[in-house]
């Protein structure tokens, strides 16, 4: 019993150290390395950049707008020049996408048609995010009788055939459009485009309506934008300062995914023979033209539907990566 109790009092010695127990070194309190905080932007290009999909589509994109753009450096090749002899022609080294029905050089065609559709889809998807933002901001910072008003007519348009209105209204001021503005900036083809896009436009803003409405709903009473009020901010300023960049997620999704949809409905327009005149090569005007050909030269509309097939899912990827990306719940 004796020594029982002697060993149980026996002071516990600590194990010397070995070649293989890791040594704890103290840090001195001077130089402990304080991690430098991430802001918003720095965390949603973060986790952006781990959505695999929507790099590639970045850089899809990329190349697209580049070969478009910088198309007639690239590819100095005539949009117009006629290779009768080599109609309907198949990718050959001289013509790298082959030729159409007037022997006209397809990759030409295809950059120069790019530019516009494109240009319709970026445009239109700025018109709607525009109004959409305007309308849902003063719907959900006013409130009342003026959200009421707002809200109903949202629900109008969303009620309205939007691909119907588009084809009535196209044919309709189609050459009204194409006729004013050849006559005062000799330019036709300007009109076209600005009724297209306008039409898209303020047909598809109401989604972007709704969420920025409730973004401005449910961040109008928290604290900083009490704190706001409370020294003296205008209803302006606190719109436009305080509240609307914190709802600026949502809005740049529905932008990224509005510039897809505009381009696929251009392409519809174009396609049904109410977008752009014939001669100018959109690729909606491209598929159009190639229906009668496609059993004996299927490459005339199997390039320009892979182009936008290609361009809407790239964008479309780009929209779901930057979605997870701006999403609090996710960024880390």
């Amino acid at each position: 019993m004796t020594q029982r109790v002697e060993a149980s009092r026996a002071p516990v010695l600590s194990a010397a150290p070995t070649a293989t127990s890791p040594q704890i070194a103290e840090t001195p309190p001077g130089l402990l390395r304080v991690k430098p905080q991430r802001s918003l932007w720095g965390n949603a290009w973060r986790q952006f950049r781990r959505h695999r999909m929507a790099m590639l589509g970045t850089a899809v994109i990329i190349l697209i707008m580049l070969a478009c753009y910088l198309g007639s450096a690239l590819y100095p090749q005539p949009i117009d020049a006629q290779d009768l002899a080599n109609t309907d022609q198949a990718p050959t080294l001289q013509h790298l996408m082959g030729t159409d029905s007037l022997g006209n050089d397809m990759l030409a065609r295809i950059l120069w048609g790019g530019r516009i559709s494109l240009a319709v889809g970026f445009v239109a998807a700025i018109v709607a995010i525009t109004l959409g933002t305007a309308i849902g901001a003063a719907a959900g910072f006013f409130g009342g009788f003026v959200d009421t008003v707002l809200m109903r007519i949202t629900d109008l348009f969303i009620s309205l055939p939007q691909v119907p209105l588009l084809l009535v209204i196209s044919f309709l001021y189609k050459q009204s459009f194409y006729d004013y503005f050849d006559k005062n900036f000799n330019n036709g083809i300007l009109g076209i485009f600005v009724l297209i896009v306008a039409v898209i436009g303020i047909l598809n803003w109401m989604t972007t309506a709704r969420l920025v409405r409730a973004g401005f709903l449910s961040l109008k009473e928290k604290e900083f934008v009490e704190a706001a009020r409370s020294i003296g901010a205008g209803q302006f300023s606190l719109m436009m300062k305080h509240i609307l960049p914190n709802t600026m997620s949502p809005i740049i999704v529905a932008a990224t995914l509005g510039v897809g949809a505009a381009i696929i409905t251009e392409s519809a327009l174009s396609f049904l023979g109410l977008g752009f005149p014939s001669d100018v090569p959109t690729w909606g005007t491209m598929l159009y033209q190639a229906t009668d050909y496609f059993q004996i030269a299927p490459h005339e509309a199997l390039i320009p539907g892979i182009m936008i097939f290609l361009t809407v899912l790239s964008i479309n990827y780009i929209g779901d990566g930057l979605r997870d990306a701006l999403d609090p719940r996710k960024t880390q």
